[in-house]
């Protein structure tokens, strides 16, 4: 998934901090959240202009997840700016994930 960034704690902050993100907290063990790698690898690619598209592993990252009250993955959230600006949890199609960027791009 060459156009999904992996962040940690150590970097979160830093891309997060301008444009619009869309961060996806997920775990390897997750169901789901393999359902929803390749959504959001598609995603990613093709939206590269208009939004950065980022993961969280939970298992990693448990003081990131736990700042954003992570409690369900996957759950992602879109940053503008560095603020979180919308939140959905559970598995999410890419025309979804498109109409949620539309709002904030």
């Amino acid at each position: 998934m060459q156009w999904v960034i992996e962040l940690t704690d150590d970097n979160f902050a830093e891309e997060i901090a301008s444009g619009v993100v869309l961060v996806d907290f997920w775990a390897e063990w997750c169901g789901p959240c393999q359902q929803m790698l390749p959504i959001l690898g598609a995603f990613a690619e093709e939206m590269w202009d208009k939004v950065k598209v980022a993961k969280v592993n939970v298992d990693n990252c448990p003081s990131t997840a736990a700042a954003y009250r992570v409690m369900s993955i996957p759950t992602l959230i879109v940053f503008k700016d560095g603020k979180a600006v919308e939140q959905m949890i559970w598995v999410q199609q890419a025309d979804q994930l498109k109409a949620v960027i539309e709002k904030h791009v």
